[in-house]
């Protein structure tokens, strides 16, 4: 087992998306990473070498990082805090039921942290907060005499790319009025990209040649990085989804007009597209959050409550077009919604528009079966009792009338014959506009999109 100084020390606060990924990386990077997981039954799967949740990657980094004692998984703070010389905040913001942060854990972590830190401990706080907490949490930190350098250091990665987009970063930022915290902050992160194309063999991910940049800020500005960040792509999903209403009522194409509009390079076609709307852990967050943010300090970011009522209409919209196809009424059609996941690549089914087009059917008296390659048993929590979840493909398509496609997982974005043979249904939703429409329409489906 190797030896590891105590300035080679870190411990992680969360073991969540953010919080797993980042000890398990570093773990690989030259340090000794304790990783603080307070549920007992997510540590006891983290101690047993795997993630609780599904990440490509992930699992493999884990388990060798466990065997080699790089990486511990504990739930103790005193285990783990007094012996580190830098702490890494990445616990849960859920939201408020008025839409704002609820940051009860970030400052349960960091007062909690407080009492164990030895003088000089860096706190780095990686979990996405409203800005103005950082200097709160300073404020905490000068009152109970702790000295404990505060840097905001906001994440950027993607889930189900998570382990990819933490190695092979288009930016690492890193906010705080210590200019030598910064830097610290900075060069833990060059160590891990001097081990990253090791680390990517280990974790089965393709290594790339990018050259991500360094950027340092102030507090303030770093902690409104984030949230911007998500809020624009946010808005340029609902952008898309407003021209996409318009397309369907003057007989236009939303894809072929946001291909053409993505070829401009000052706008891009990534984000263009039109579909069931945006989900997950981050971007409904974000944007909620965001104005909230704004109504504290007296700005009314109209436009972003306006992206969060487009993306709310989006699954509504969707299913009156289908309601309007079908030869009866959705009460009593039986419907397969395919995809759980708020995306591909991930088991996260937080604000998924898959579950609320299940729940949505079934409010409405359809007979709703579900399924997910990856997200079952996370989406069972969310879905409405009387949703069956299907625990095969082929077992989701028996007896229905119509197919709703959720999410673009690869196994369901086949060809109309995959379909034909094993669903005697001819009306297929495609709520994300990934499926070939002319082919399904020449094999007889009634092909509904969003904006097509």
């Amino acid at each position: 087992m190797t030896e590891f100084s105590t300035e080679k020390t870190i411990t992680v606060l969360g073991a969540g998306y953010v919080g797993l990924t980042t000890a398990a990386l570093l773990a690989h990077a030259g340090y000794k990473v304790y990783a603080i997981e307070p549920n007992p039954e997510r540590l006891k799967v983290i101690q047993s070498g795997k993630s609780f949740f599904y990440e490509d990657g992930l699992d493999a980094i884990i388990k060798i990082a466990l065997d080699t004692g790089s990486l511990i998984a504990t739930d103790s703070y005193e285990e783990s805090v007094p012996h580190s010389s830098v702490v890494f905040s990445c616990v849960g913001t859920p939201d408020n039921p008025d839409g704002s942060s609820n940051l009860t854990y970030v400052f349960m972590a960091a007062e909690a942290a407080a009492k164990l830190m030895k003088p000089g401990t860096l706190y780095v706080q990686k979990s996405t907060v409203p800005v103005g907490t950082g200097q709160s949490i300073e404020a905490l930190f000068k009152e109970k005499v702790i000295d404990a350098p505060y840097v905001s250091n906001p994440e950027f990665l993607r889930e189900g790319t998570a382990v990819y987009d933490t190695l092979f970063f288009d930016r690492v930022v890193a906010g705080s009025d210590h200019k030598e915290a910064v830097e610290r902050i900075i060069a833990i992160y060059k160590d891990l990209e001097s081990h990253r194309n090791t680390i990517a063999t280990l974790a089965s991910i393709n290594t790339v040649v990018r050259k991500g940049q360094y950027i340092a800020t102030s507090l303030n500005s770093a902690e409104l990085i984030k949230v911007t960040a998500n809020a624009f792509l946010a808005l340029k999903i609902s952008f898309a989804n407003s021209i996409a209403k318009l397309a369907d009522a003057v007989d236009a194409d939303i894809v072929e007009v946001m291909d053409a509009v993505g070829a401009d390079e000052r706008i891009g076609r990534s984000f263009l597209n039109a579909g069931r709307g945006y989900g997950g852990g981050c971007f409904p967050k974000d944007v909620s959050g965001l104005i909230a943010s704004g109504l504290d300090n007296g700005v009314d970011l109209e436009i972003m409550q306006a992206a969060q009522q487009v993306n709310a209409s989006m699954p509504g919209y969707i299913l009156e077009k289908l309601n309007t196809t079908l030869p009866h009424e959705l009460k009593g059609s039986r419907v397969a919604v395919l995809g759980l996941a708020f995306k591909a690549g991930t088991s996260d089914t937080r604000k998924s528009p898959g579950v609320a087009l299940a729940n949505t059917l079934s409010r409405v008296g359809a007979a709703v079966t579900a399924y997910d390659p990856k997200a079952n048993e996370e989406a069972a929590h969310d879905l409405k009792r009387d949703v069956r979840i299907a625990d095969t493909l082929e077992e989701a398509l028996e007896n229905v009338d119509a197919i709703v496609l959720a999410t673009e997982w690869p196994e369901l974005l086949q060809k109309p014959d995959f379909y034909t043979s094993r669903t005697d249904a001819r009306i297929i939703v495609d709520a994300i506009n990934r499926l070939d429409k002319h082919s399904y329409v020449s094999a007889d489906f009634q092909y509904i999109g969003v904006g097509r």
